[in-house]
């Protein structure tokens, strides 16, 4: 089994994990106020996974694979997604706050990156 194919079957079960977590979180739990905050739990959660895939990526990437720094990228953009939809039942100054947060940051990093 290749290394890609061994990435994506372990994304298959990180994602059913962060299901299970999502609605233990609403259900037993009652962490989460409204079902409708789920999905966005969700997003933010795989996002933090395509963080850590990031990192694992770093050491050994294959020639036509996506990049680290763009997976990172990606995991980044949607926690920032899944936190903007989670913010904005308070209010969206603070969605529009934190995705501007998060571009701005990717604007930075991308501008002092190094080949």
């Amino acid at each position: 089994m290749a290394a890609s194919e061994k990435r994506g079957l372990l994304s298959i079960g990180i994602f059913l994990i962060i299901l299970v977590v999502s609605i233990i979180l609403y259900s037993p739990l009652q962490v989460i106020p409204h079902w409708s905050l789920i999905l966005p739990l969700i997003i933010a959660l795989y996002g933090c996974w395509l963080m850590v895939l990031a990192g694992m990526r770093s050491s050994s990437s294959q020639k036509y694979e996506r990049g680290p720094f763009s997976t990172f990228a990606w995991g980044l953009l949607l926690i920032a997604m899944g936190g903007a939809w989670f913010l904005f039942t308070y209010g969206l100054l603070y969605s529009l706050a934190i995705i501007l947060l998060v571009l701005g940051a990717l604007a930075i990093a991308t501008a002092l990156k190094r080949k």
